[in-house]
């Protein structure tokens, strides 16, 4: 019998199309250890440009996030775009589910591409991974932009009833739908104004695409994030850093986003977007990317050396 079309497979082959021929090119990097890593990279390194990592969220892949920031951001940045692990065609067999260790693979995976320091945008999830980044390598961080990532979180704070979810459990199987009902309920958790009718055959072939390899590392990854979090032990990045936040958030309320603020102090500057969700650079990709984009390129500085250690290209 035939195989049906698949929606959700026919998309992910335009974004790779959309992605390839944007300038970048699909890399994958074995960094030993049971560890492979796989990057959107630039076809060309541009030396007079300055380097820029975009890290996704959980969900499907780095491409259905950031999709639609390629184009603007490519003509002004070398844009790499990794796929985190256990998402798209990056994977280890370590048992390490900490974002710092997320962190050091991206790094690893930016070194073995020969860049010396870069800017770094984390959106939800890969806001972690960034932060992350941002305090273990801080000579090879630029400026930082965190979005609706709740770094600030601490793990009482589920039991004090600051987010939708009651448990740990409950959070991942909605951010992993296994069936189409737990598909509607993320997409009434993560938009301000959901997208309504959507049959159930399209969620069942997301999920059937996207959501089911991985998945006991995926609610690891999410344990993890929040097993003994307290905020006394999250370190003050020192880096120029934008915060941006859905004001209707209801995966990372935005208390968060005011207690980051306060954690970082005048090295931060915190920006609210009105009537938006978790979900902003689905709802609001251009009042999202404003702002980042005046952060990321106000008096930029142009070293050669700073910005790639060498002339190398990897496939």
């Amino acid at each position: 019998m035939a195989k049906c079309f698949s929606f959700t497979a026919t998309r992910n082959s335009c974004y790779r199309y959309s992605f390839a021929h944007s300038g970048l090119k699909s890399s994958t990097v074995d960094l030993g250890e049971g560890t492979v890593m796989h990057c959107w990279v630039p076809k060309t390194h541009k030396q007079n440009k300055p380097n820029l990592c975009l890290i996704h969220g959980i969900g499907a892949n780095a491409m259905w996030q950031w999709a639609d920031f390629i184009s603007p951001l490519i003509s002004k940045f070398n844009v790499y775009v990794p796929d985190l692990l256990f998402f798209g065609d990056s994977y280890t067999s370590r048992p390490d589910r900490s974002e710092s260790f997320q962190a050091r693979c991206v790094m690893g995976l930016l070194d073995a591409h020969g860049v010396a320091k870069t800017h770094v945008v984390g959106m939800s999830y890969g806001g972690f991974v960034g932060y992350s980044m941002a305090a273990q390598f801080r000579e090879k961080v630029g400026r930082v932009v965190l979005i609706c990532a709740g770094v600030c979180m601490e793990e009482k704070d589920m039991d004090d009833g600051l987010f939708k979810v009651m448990n740990i459990n409950e959070a991942a199987e909605i951010l992993f739908p296994q069936r189409p009902e737990k598909m509607r309920q993320l997409l009434k958790l993560t938009f301000y104004k959901p997208p309504k009718s959507i049959p159930s055959c399209f969620f069942s072939d997301f999920i059937g695409v996207m959501c089911t390899t991985y998945l006991k590392e995926r609610n690891e990854l999410i344990e993890a994030l929040f097993k003994g979090r307290k905020l006394s032990d999250l370190p003050k990045i020192t880096q120029p850093t934008l915060i941006i936040w859905g004001e209707h958030d209801q995966v990372f309320p935005v208390e968060l986003a005011h207690r980051l603020k306060r954690h970082l102090g005048d090295n931060a500057e915190l920006k609210i977007l009105k009537k938006v969700g978790h979900a902003v650079n689905m709802e609001k990709p251009k009042e999202m990317y404003k702002p980042m984009k005046a952060f990321l390129t106000d008096q930029l500085p142009q070293s050669k050396n700073e910005n790639h250690s060498n002339d190398r290209k990897l496939d």
